[in-house]
């Protein structure tokens, strides 16, 4: 069947995401990425979840793909909207994900690079202002969120 002018035109909508923020000693993990957006920065493992996968389950498979590190996940603690923007196409908008943000207690792994990450390590808070952390999102204060909520796990506490 093709299509005809009186069509309408596709909907374009956000593609729902993950991230997963892994505290272990009061670092977190951090990739850093292979692809759009925010190529060659830092910024949480994870990705798309696929049809049927919860959001825990997507978060925990994209972490090892990407980080070789496993993790138990906690709960979802954020919803964070990226726009990819493509400054040299005049500042047009590509795709909107909305990641759902989980925090993890690490488990198992030292980590490597994988996937869709060309690098992986874990950061100190105060080295969050020093990193090239991703732009389309607000990093260091998801990753400060993450912080803050795990304490108050381990603790008791709210802070």
């Amino acid at each position: 069947m093709s299509s005809s002018t009186n069509d309408p035109p596709a909907v374009a909508r956000p593609v729902v995401a993950t991230l997963a923020a892994v505290v272990r000693e009061n670092r977190i993990l951090l990739i850093r990425r292979a692809h759009r957006p925010d190529a060659g920065r830092w910024a949480f493992p994870g990705g798309k979840i696929r049809f049927g996968e919860s959001a825990a389950d997507a978060a925990q498979r994209e972490l090892l793909e990407e980080t070789g590190v496993q993790g138990k996940p906690v709960q979802v603690f954020d919803a964070v909207d990226v726009f990819d923007r493509r400054a040299d196409e005049g500042d047009v908008l590509h795709q909107h994900y909305i990641l759902i943000a989980t925090l993890f207690d690490w488990y198992v792994g030292e980590p490597c690079g994988g996937d869709d990450a060309l690098d992986a390590r874990w950061f100190a808070d105060a080295d969050l202002d020093s990193t090239e952390l991703a732009q389309s999102f607000d990093v260091a204060a998801v990753a400060r969120h993450a912080f803050r909520l795990a304490l108050s796990l381990r603790t008791g506490v709210d802070s």
